[in-house]
């Protein structure tokens, strides 16, 4: 790990390595939501109902789930340094397919493979994890999370205009597919410029890519009633698409799923019991266990702070348009604010952790989270405009400061498991997404960010049973030697 000092001016060792992490995920966020900005544009075109548009939303998120968690435990085994050039280098494909679109089933499918890139998150958490030392890691995970997230804000400040520069029913095309060539190009500057650990460090990888690891019995049980709401979050879609919902899929095609999540669920449980069925015959010893405990607080954390973000930037430009009768330009401008706040809150969320306790930041900025989203809930036409501005603003430092104090957490709990640890709890925020928009496809705006205020009031009490990290993390080096590393 290196030792040099922390200088957001430099571009050398340490800090070369979290700019350019940064800046592709910064990419992939870019690209993840190139399509709310564009609503106006898009619907005109494709001739797409408020119906079809709200599916588009949801299917945007869905394959995140469990593609984070893929992209983690991927991440572990490979290495943060070519799974990022991979998943960069492959998304750009269906970027191009959804930009290329000529019906509602093509957009539907570009759309839903498009989620795979909003992985791209958990690689960097690990990679960052492995070049700061524990002191500066909340405020480095803080940037790389801040200053990455900015680029649903970059998006919808820009690709508005650039869809007008390019002109014509086509705009939006042009506007889209540029953002898969960036896509493209940051994979081959990445893959050339980034190394997974400092010169001489070890790369601890987990023992096998079936499930993760856990060191008790009753963890074990813990993390099959996590994984739970991962699928009903795939069902819920599931429900979305058929004939009861935007009747996309037959009932028999709908009925297929269901089972198939079923069977899928009972197959991972079992995977999960092979790679820890030794925990079942004898105890692990105390110096190398982790409290899963610690995973599902970060968890439900993050269903609420990233959970909202997400549905949040996907329906705030449209409900300003709406309420304010503004064009989508101005909207999209005016709601980028929400995410503009990444720049400055979530990298704070990280350093206020790293200066004043874990355990401490959350409680209070997940009860801060709470009164922000009851505030935005009473925004209605009345309000000046500015107010609104400033009451979205100020809800969204809360949001995106918890977002960066729970990824301040989450590298200290196990390091060789870092990257499924951010997997599962990165997929808990696109659970909570799609549980959002859903809610929001069926309620009246000032209900949905109630419902969000609500499930934070859940974190803030599931935060009363999380420790605060302390002490060290054993990890085994594939000489058989034990490294200690210091989490505070």
């Amino acid at each position: 790990m290196s030792a040099e000092k922390f200088n957001l001016m430099s571009f050398n060792g340490k800090m070369k390595i979290l700019h350019l992490s940064w800046m592709v995920f910064f990419i992939t966020f870019v690209v993840w939501f190139n399509m709310a900005p564009l609503k106006q544009a898009i619907v005109g075109d494709m001739g797409l109902s408020i119906e079809e548009w709200k599916t588009l939303l949801i299917l945007n998120v869905a394959l995140t789930i469990p593609a984070r968690v893929v992209i983690g435990a991927l991440t572990d085994k490979y290495g943060p340094r070519l799974v990022y050039t991979t998943l960069l280098a492959v998304c750009a494909l269906p970027c191009f397919a959804f930009a290329l679109a000529t019906d509602f089933i093509q957009m539907v499918i570009a759309r839903f493979a498009l989620g795979f890139i909003g992985a791209g998150f958990v690689i960097g958490i690990r990679m960052v994890s492995e070049w700061f030392p524990p002191k500066e890691l909340g405020t480095a995970e803080g940037i790389y999370g801040g200053w990455g997230n900015f680029g649903s804000a970059a998006a919808a400040f820009t690709l508005p205009t650039l869809a007008l520069v390019f002109g014509g029913d086509d705009g939006w095309r042009y506007a889209i597919g540029l953002t898969g060539v960036l896509c493209l190009i940051f994979s081959v500057i990445y893959y050339f410029n980034v190394s997974d650990t400092p010169k001489g460090s070890t790369y601890f990888r987990p023992k096998n890519l079936g499930g993760m690891e856990v060191t008790s019995k009753g963890d074990f049980f813990l993390l099959l009633l996590m994984k739970t709401p991962m699928y009903l979050a795939l069902a819920l879609l599931n429900w979305k698409l058929s004939p009861s919902g935007v009747a996309l899929l037959s009932e028999s095609v709908v009925l297929a799923i269901y089972l198939g999540l079923a069977a899928l669920y009972l197959f991972d449980a079992y995977a999960t019991f092979k790679v820890n069925k030794d925990i079942f015959v004898q105890p692990v010893p105390e110096i190398h266990r982790y409290q899963f405990k610690q995973v599902a607080v970060l968890n439900i954390l993050y269903f609420a702070t990233f959970g909202s973000e997400l549905a949040v930037v996907s329906m705030l430009p449209a409900f300003f348009a709406e309420t304010f009768e503004l064009s989508m330009a101005t909207a999209g401008l005016l709601a980028g604010m929400y995410a503009f706040m990444n720049l400055m809150s979530r990298p704070g969320g990280g350093l206020i952790s790293d200066r004043f306790g874990r355990r401490k930041t959350l409680l209070i900025l997940t009860a801060g989270l709470a009164l922000g989203y009851f505030l935005m809930s009473q925004i209605n036409a009345s309000w000046p405009i500015w107010l609104a501005v400033l009451a979205v603003m100020a809800c969204s430092f809360f949001v995106q400061s918890g977002e960066g104090a729970v990824f301040a957490v989450v590298p200290l709990i196990k390091r060789r498991l870092t990257g499924q640890i951010a997997g599962m709890t990165g997929a808990y925020g696109n659970v909570g997404a799609v549980t959002y928009l859903t809610i929001y496809s069926m309620v009246d705006t000032s209900t949905f960010f109630m419902v969000i205020s609500g499930t934070a009031v859940l974190g803030f009490v599931a935060l009363l049973f999380m420790r605060e990290p302390s002490g060290a993390i054993t990890e085994v080096k594939e000489d058989g030697s034990v490294e200690l590393i210091q989490v505070s």
